[in-house]
């Protein structure tokens, strides 16, 4: 099948045109075609077809987008142009995104950059002509013509600019080739519709003046000058006014036959290091860096100038030169390079005064014109540059104030700097555009060493590639010092190198090649010595806490310094591209960096420093959960604060802002986090800090259990059982016990539910504890119904509100009463259960517990639907999830959305009852509460096999059969 996107989008097998659906379809296809193989995320997907401003449906709408596309593509799939069979097309789900795997010869944009590429590099016209002729014959109208949206406009006017290109390229050959005469009629047509191009002027005065139309081609250069300075201000540029002296004097060089470059020549610099070989992806990387060139240089009053920033060995230099060499012919008049060696370990950096005395020399200076004081020198430097068309690529940059003296002044100059450094000076003082490069996807990764390796190796040692991939983390460096030492050894099999990958203290060494260049503890060593004493501290400390990420708090307590302080820090080695902005109060370090940062942390702090840091982190991370929990969960029993570990940089021993100050922030901060906690608590118990061990479980227990992170929830209470056994204190134990029987219970290990909930409950009521006792009768009234055991589990909920009754807390209470309720419901028992629930309703109500509110609203929404009343349970149930939604109760929303779907189902309304259903369903993958996943499939099912009135009658006999317990009754 082939696809054409340079005209309208459509589709070919056999010569004949396929339907591809409607426009936004084709739009999506289009989106997927231009990045084919690779992988488009949803967002930018979702972005490219609505643009900003999405419907609500626009991810549900997509997703059957893709399903009706894999049917078109599918019918046809294996059917070359002939009718025979064929290269396979598919669209295919990966990580975050989608991507239509294909043949890119059998879609015309990518045949057109392809000859168009191999245009650039031949040796002579004679070559290069029939390659553009080729490409433009691929040309059918304007591209992606007959659709809409900023997207489509601008692809549309990028591509239209590569055609550009590559016909004034084309119109260059023929001209040399003697065909004048046959260009006119075209040429004419093309500065119709372009009356600013000044390099399709000249070749349309080249034209008419070996065409004997010498006045003709004198008129357009007047049209054109009178335009230019009325339109913008300025004149020709020098090198169409030097043709149009040309054309005056009827220079011998213009005549038929032979070409301007009869002329004296003059030197062109070619300075550009040798093009990257095998280079792969960065297909958005280079379409972004694309746009400098959408419009025709020497149109703006400024240079174009761009900057690639990212850590060391991310491959700044390669994407630049690889994009340099594709726009060859944007820069007739030559291109120069400079390694301003801004992150040597051997050489200084290169003083500006040096590399603009390399940049005149590049550009012919004679020496002897050369002044010597440097700002004449930058004059001379801008006077040489004007009016040329001109790469001028600075690699390796330090900083803003090596790059400024060496910033043309002519808008028809392009500057490309590649550096390690953010360069932020250039943001704020010049009309810079920044590009950031990120490690490599796993897809191009793979097939960078792929590249190198070769095919079958790829495939024959897939276990050990897999090991490269996730220990190279994506960083370019790696995975070609990866490759090279498996070059170098080929009758070696690749997971002896994976092996020495295993270990982290060994991993580094295995990324080294014995080269400098090609040595990656050597390459982050020159990043790492650009920093001052307080910043590699800072540094060192960060590579020894758990995980890659870190907030702002938990670094400020790490580094023992103020808030603002330690932001100062962070900021600056996110401008060195040591560490990464996540989010505005969180970081992320490479992998490969961190192990880096480790080392330097383990040879610049002492053990006792190194502990202090950590011990400071962790309290951080406690102090702050137990902060969040208690907006979660403000009627919860409180547990003491941890003290302080150091009085704090700013003397108030306390490290936190203002990150967690609401029940949102505090359900954003659990949910960034929720992965460091189990780090933290881990770092925790291998140090034998055991307090925090236990106080992490408690404090992150509100949040895991909303969210459904059952398993998460239960391995921390293990941890916290251990650590109340090694702390000796038999109270803690026993209240540890009890949490971690409920724990239990939630993942679905009921008899250790009972056996743990029934040993905390004989030591606690030897302590005389009724609060702890009727929380943990609480808790075995929910095992034992999770066990069936409906009649023991309403025994437990009454002892419970019993005890309850006595400690004069009315929340708690309510808590009680929703769950004898429940239990009675469960039993059978309706009409006393509504009264129960009634009362845990307005006691909750009252005292202004909302997601109480929504528990007694969800029993009371069962109860309705037992006793027939439908539509009440349905409101009940709405009412119950929208306080679940706001609370970020993922778990209880879970369950309601089960009940109202059973609602719907009696109501007759299948549909609404499958679409809540699938929402729970999701919910249930998430949350890996497989059971209940499975028994919602079931009833999707069978709403597919009946119909909408069948559905109803059979629901109204078994509806609301879903009994586990939500929020309030657990």
């Amino acid at each position: 099948m082939r696809f054409q996107l340079l005209g309208p989008v459509m589709g070919f097998v056999g010569g004949r045109r396929t339907e591809l659906g409607s426009a936004r379809q084709r739009c999506l296809l289009a989106a997927l075609l231009v990045d084919a193989g690779h992988v488009v995320p949803i967002e930018q997907l979702i972005d490219r077809v609505w643009g900003e401003d999405p419907p609500r449906t626009a991810r549900g709408t997509l997703y059957s987008y893709v399903t009706r596309l894999r049917s078109v593509l599918g019918h046809w799939n294996g059917h070359d142009e002939h009718g025979g069979r064929g290269g396979g097309v598919d669209v295919t789900r990966h990580a975050g995104g989608y991507v239509l795997e294909t043949d890119p010869e059998q879609i015309d944009v990518h045949c057109f950059r392809r000859l168009v590429a191999r245009s650039r590099a031949a040796s002579s016209d004679e070559e290069a002509g029939p390659l553009l002729r080729d490409a433009l014959a691929l040309w059918r109208d304007d591209a992606l013509s007959g659709l809409s949206g900023a997207w489509a406009e601008g692809m549309r006017t990028r591509l239209d600019a590569e055609r550009i290109a590559a016909l004034l390229h084309f119109n260059d050959i023929q001209l040399r080739q003697g065909a004048c005469e046959e260009l006119l009629p075209d040429l004419r047509a093309l500065v119709e519709l372009r009356p600013l191009d000044e390099r399709l002027a000249a070749q349309l005065m080249t034209a008419l003046y070996r065409s004997s139309c010498q006045a003709e081609a004198l008129e357009l250069y007047d049209s054109l000058r009178r335009r230019l300075a009325a339109e913008l201000g300025v004149d020709p540029d020098p090198d169409l006014q030097e043709l149009h002296r040309q054309v005056l004097g009827a220079a011998p060089e213009l005549r038929p036959g032979r070409s301007r470059e009869a002329a004296p020549p003059r030197t062109v610099p070619r300075q550009l290091p040798l093009s990257p070989p095998q280079f792969v992806g960065r297909s958005r990387e280079l379409a972004a860096m694309d746009e400098l060139l959408a419009e025709t240089p020497g149109t703006g009053r400024t240079p174009v100038v761009s900057a690639v920033t990212g850590m060391a060995g991310v491959g700044k230099t390669w994407l630049a030169l690889h994009w340099a060499y594709r726009h060859l012919d944007q820069f007739p008049d030559g291109q120069v390079h400079v390694d301003l060696r801004g992150f040597d370990r051997v050489e200084p950096p290169v003083a500006p005064e040096a590399a603009l005395r390399r940049l005149l020399d590049a550009l012919g200076a004679a020496p002897a014109a050369i002044p010597a004081d440097p700002d004449s020198q930058a004059g001379l430097y801008r006077s040489l540059v004007a009016g040329k068309r001109l790469l001028i690529v600075l690699d390796n940059a330090r900083d803003t104030a090596q790059i400024v003296p060496l910033l043309p002044g002519s808008p028809t100059c392009t500057v490309l700097i590649t550096s390690r450094h953010v360069l932020a000076g250039l943001h704020t003082h010049h009309a810079v555009r920044f590009l950031v490069l990120e490690p490599l996807e796993d897809g191009e990764a793979r097939s960078l060493l792929a590249g190198r390796l070769g095919p079958r190796r790829i495939e024959d040692e897939a276990r050990a590639v897999s090991e490269f991939l996730a220990y190279s983390a994506g960083l370019p460096l790696a995975l070609g010092i990866l490759a090279t030492r498996a070059m170098s050894h080929p009758d070696f099999p690749l997971s002896a190198i994976a092996d020495e990958l295993h270990r982290e203290s060994t991993r580094l060494d295995a990324l080294d090649t014995g080269d400098l260049s090609a040595d990656l503890r050597a390459v982050f060593a020159s990043s790492y010595s650009a920093l001052d004493a307080k910043e590699a501290r800072f540094f060192g400390l960060l590579g020894l806490v758990p995980g890659p990420e870190i907030g702002l708090e938990a670094s400020a307590a790490l580094a023992d310094l103020p808030v603002p302080g330690a932001r100062t820090v962070l900021n600056r080695l996110v401008a060195l591209h040591l560490l990464q902005r996540q989010s505005p109060l969180r970081y992320r370090m490479h992998d490969l960096v961190r192990l880096f940062a480790a080392e330097r942390g383990q040879e610049t702090q002492s053990a006792d420093a190194a502990d202090q840091a950590l011990r400071r982190f962790v309290d951080s991370y406690v102090r702050t959960a137990l902060h969040a929990d208690r907006l979660l969960s403000p009627y919860r029993q409180p547990i003491e604060l941890p003290p302080t570990t150091a009085e704090g940089a700013d003397g108030s021993g306390r490290y936190e802002g203002d990150t967690v100050s609401d029940v949102a922030a505090a359900l954003s901060w659990f949910d960034d986090e929720q992965g460091a906690l189990a780090a933290v608590q881990r770092l925790s118990e291998r140090h034998g800090w055991y307090e925090p061990v236990w106080q992490l479980a408690w404090a992150s227990e509100t949040f895991r259990l909303r969210q459904g992170h059952n398993q998460d929830n239960l391995d921390a209470w293990r941890r916290a059982i251990t650590a109340a056994e090694r702390l000796g204190d038999i109270v803690l134990s026993t209240h540890t016990g009890r949490y971690a029987g409920r724990a239990f219970a939630l993942a679905g290990e009921y008899g250790k539910a009972v056996e743990h909930l029934s040993e905390s409950l004989r030591s606690i009521e030897r302590t005389g504890d009724s609060s702890a006792t009727a929380l943990t009768h609480h808790a075995l009234g929910w095992a034992y119904a999770r066990l069936g055991d409906y009649g023991r589990a309403l025994v437990e909920a009454r002892r419970n509100l019993r005890l309850i009754q006595s400690t004069d807390n009315p929340v708690w209470t309510a808590r009680a009463l929703n769950s004898v309720g429940w239990y009675l419901a469960q039993s059978g028992s309706y009409r006393r259960a509504l009264v129960r629930c009634e009362q845990a309703l307005d006691l909750f109500r009252r005292h202004d517990q909302h997601n109480g509110v929504a528990a007694a609203l969800d029993s009371l929404g069962y109860i309705s639907c037992q006793m027939g009343g439908y539509t009440e349970a349905v409101d009940r149930y709405r009412e119950a999830l929208d306080v679940y939604v706001d609370s970020g109760d993922r778990r209880e929303e879970a369950n309601t959305l089960t009940r109202l779907g059973e609602a719907y189902r009696a109501l007759g309304r299948p549909a609404e009852a499958a679409a809540v259903w699938n929402e729970a369903l999701a919910f249930y993958r998430t949350q890996h509460r497989s059971d209940l996943a499975e028994q919602i499939l079931a009833e999707l099912k069978g709403l597919q096999l009946s119909s909408a009135l069948e559905a109803g009658q059979d629901a109204s006999a078994g509806a609301c059969r879903t009994s586990e317990c939500p929020d309030g009754r657990s």
